[in-house]
């Protein structure tokens, strides 16, 4: 028989733990925020404890590199070279005949001998073509023809005149005395003046064939081309039995005509240096064919004005050419000494800087300073640049000023020799 277990509730209630929780005090908004201040405060001073240091450090870095580049350092330096008064000047151009020109015949007909052929020279005058002319031939018989006739025409008018006129004269004596009738008397003279004007006509109409025989006859002449000027043949376009039409229409002509002595060389002249081209300075022309041959020439003209689309001065320079080594149409090089318009002054390429100030070369003052001083370039050779304003040529130019170059920084100078 089991046990019975008789609980007893109000025992176990007196048993049982019973533990009471503290109550979290309350906290004011006033130390709140002094605490968040005080957060704040603490971030801050260790931000300012790190970065002071680092910028501190970086300032003196700048100030460091700004004395360094004010601080006196080694520049090369040198006076500006001066040009000479009388530019050299190399150009290029193409060598062309003094004088050229197609030949053509004035007078139709066919090729009956030509007497000269390419690279043969001719004098003024000197028959280079014969052609035959059988229409102008006929042409010229008939002219002559008409011509006797206007002479026999005259002959005529003058008989008749020799006769009208003395029968006008007879009635005009018989008219007072009743013997013939005033009208008899009118129509004789009206004959007579008739055979007058008769012969006037055909003395006009005689004149007028004359020179038509004259005509034909110069043209006839014309069968006989001739050479126009002295030269030398460079094209022959005929064969005996060419027909030739008189007229530059059509074909390259007879022939080609060239004088080569002298030649001529033309260039073309920069717009700085054009004002001070003229007539009778003397050019070194070379060509590569010889190259160890000058060839003198003179300037003999200009165009007098720039050519609107290059800027240029269109140039003539003649050489002589007795032994006729310089052929038309070869190219040469041309050296001329041209005085300078204008005062030009030489620095090294270098010692040009340009930056969005503009133009400016550094020069080292009395003070052994730098200063920047903007200038006006007006050609740059590759080594030199060629300047010709913004300075006077006494001052002492840094030849190879770097990128850190500042103006007012101090310089010790290394004197550069002026070539």
């Amino acid at each position: 028989m089991n046990p019975t277990v008789v609980e007893h509730p109000a025992s176990n209630e007196a048993h049982e733990d019973h533990v009471e929780l503290p109550v979290a005090p309350e906290v004011s908004r006033t130390r709140l925020a002094a605490g968040g201040v005080l957060g704040v405060a603490l971030l801050a001073g260790l931000f300012v404890a790190g970065w002071v240091p680092r910028h501190a450090s970086a300032a003196a870095a700048v100030v460091a590199g700004e004395e360094r580049a004010l601080g006196p350092h080694r520049a090369e330096v040198m006076t500006p070279r001066v040009a000479k008064s009388a530019t050299a000047l190399t150009l290029t151009g193409g060598v062309e005949a003094l004088r050229e020109t197609a030949i053509w015949a004035r007078a139709s007909g066919y090729v009956r001998t030509w007497h000269v052929d390419i690279g043969d020279r001719v004098e003024k005058g000197q028959v280079l073509v014969e052609l035959d002319t059988p229409e102008l031939d006929q042409q010229l018989a008939q002219a002559v023809a008409d011509m006797a006739s206007r002479r026999a025409a005259i002959e005529l008018s003058r008989a008749n005149l020799a006769f009208s006129h003395p029968q006008a004269l007879r009635y005009e004596s018989l008219v007072p005395q009743g013997l013939a009738a005033q009208q008899d008397l009118d129509s004789k003279r009206a004959a007579a003046a008739v055979d007058a004007a008769s012969v006037h006509a055909a003395e006009a109409a005689l004149l007028s064939q004359q020179a038509e025989v004259r005509r034909l006859t110069e043209l006839r002449s014309f069968a006989r081309v001739t050479a126009p000027f002295a030269g030398i043949i460079t094209a022959r376009n005929v064969e005996e039995g060419t027909l030739v039409t008189a007229g530059t229409s059509g074909g390259a002509g007879l022939f080609r005509l060239a004088t080569t002595d002298p030649v001529r060389v033309f260039l073309q002249v920069p717009q700085e240096l054009a004002p001070s081209m003229r007539a009778g300075t003397t050019a070194a022309v070379r060509v590569r064919e010889f190259p160890d041959r000058v060839f003198p020439g003179t300037v003999t003209r200009t165009a007098g004005a720039l050519d609107p689309a290059s800027r240029t001065l269109r140039t003539e320079v003649q050489v002589p050419n007795p032994g006729g080594e310089l052929l038309a149409g070869m190219y040469a090089t041309v050296a001329l000494e041209t005085p300078s318009p204008h005062r030009t002054l030489y620095v090294p390429s270098a010692a040009v800087m340009a930056d969005a100030h503009g133009t400016h070369v550094a020069i080292l003052g009395e003070d052994g300073r730098l200063r920047f001083a903007p200038v006006r370039v007006e050609r740059d050779t590759g080594a030199e640049a060629a300047v010709v304003s913004g300075l006077d040529g006494g001052e002492r130019v840094v030849t190879n000023p770097g990128e850190d170059t500042v103006e007012g920084a101090a310089v010790v100078p290394v004197e550069r020799a002026v070539k």
